[in-house]
């Protein structure tokens, strides 16, 4: 018996550390000007939270959550935009930065000339960009229990759930920019992902839209997260968060899988 699981835990380890050494990789290839790249993901979504979070929610007052709660609508929006700014983060090196290395730079040609595979590099990258996702992540959640938008403890299980979204994003980014055949396709994408970021509950809770197009809404993974975060934050427990850490473990899971099997047409076809 232990003759046959231990050579599988030995492989798992070793290719453990190679996904490891994919994110690594990226930390030491850090310039300073990509700093600045780093705090304006975090800016964003901060300016959206005190303009419209703070500024138009003094006309608004307070909503009503489905579950009975009375929050005021900065408290509403803040886990909306710390479930856009996971999404932003994980896409923008799962989009942009994973395409420029693969088909501009070449980098992973050379990459699989070693014992790595295309799902370790898959694997590896979502690492990297989750520890770009994390940060945002955890930066807001400083923002949002000193706002009072939320208290210390329901921001410590926010953060694992945030994290979750990144890694959601970030395997769906990889898998659909595999079938990228162009910088040209990014225009769609960055449509898509601000549609998402307008209609996902973001600021207006889905029970205001009809029937139809609420549906159209609450089966998008941002609206998803939204509602998860949002609940952890603000709301009371229910079974729809189960629902909604299933559906993105779901997503990472498909968009992983997608994308290796992609990359690995790719760079050995």
């Amino acid at each position: 018996m232990v003759g046959l699981v231990l050579p599988r835990l030995v492989a798992v380890s070793a290719a453990s550390r190679r996904s490891v050494s994919v994110a690594e990789r990226n930390v030491a290839a850090l310039k300073a000007v990509y700093w600045l790249l780093l705090v304006s993901g975090f800016v964003e979504p901060l300016l959206y939270l005190l303009s419209i979070g703070v500024g138009v929610g003094r006309l608004v007052g307070d909503l009503t959550l489905p579950g009975g709660e009375v929050v005021t609508y900065a408290a509403f929006v803040a886990p909306a935009m710390l479930a856009s700014s996971a999404m932003s983060g994980a896409l923008s090196e799962t989009t942009f930065n994973f395409f420029g290395k693969m088909k501009q730079m070449k980098l992973y040609d050379g990459v699989i000339a070693t014992p790595v595979q295309p799902f370790e590099i898959a694997l590896g990258e979502l690492l990297w960009a989750m520890l770009r996702g994390s940060a945002y992540s955890a930066a807001f959640l400083v923002v949002m229990v000193v706002m009072d938008l939320t208290t210390a403890a329901r921001a410590l299980v926010a953060f694992p759930a945030a994290v979750l979204v990144g890694f959601a994003f970030g395997a769906l980014g990889m898998a659909i920019t595999t079938f990228m055949r162009s910088w040209h396709d990014f225009d769609l994408m960055s449509a898509a992902q601000f549609t998402l970021f307008l209609f996902s509950g973001t600021f207006v809770p889905a029970e205001s839209y009809p029937a139809a197009l609420r549906w159209a809404v609450e089966v998008t993974p941002l609206y998803r997260a939204v509602h998860l975060i949002r609940g952890v934050s603000v709301g009371a427990a229910g079974w729809e968060w189960v629902l909604d850490v299933l559906y993105l473990l779901v997503a990472v899971a498909l968009g992983l899988l997608i994308a290796s099997r992609r990359m690995g047409r790719l760079l050995y076809g």
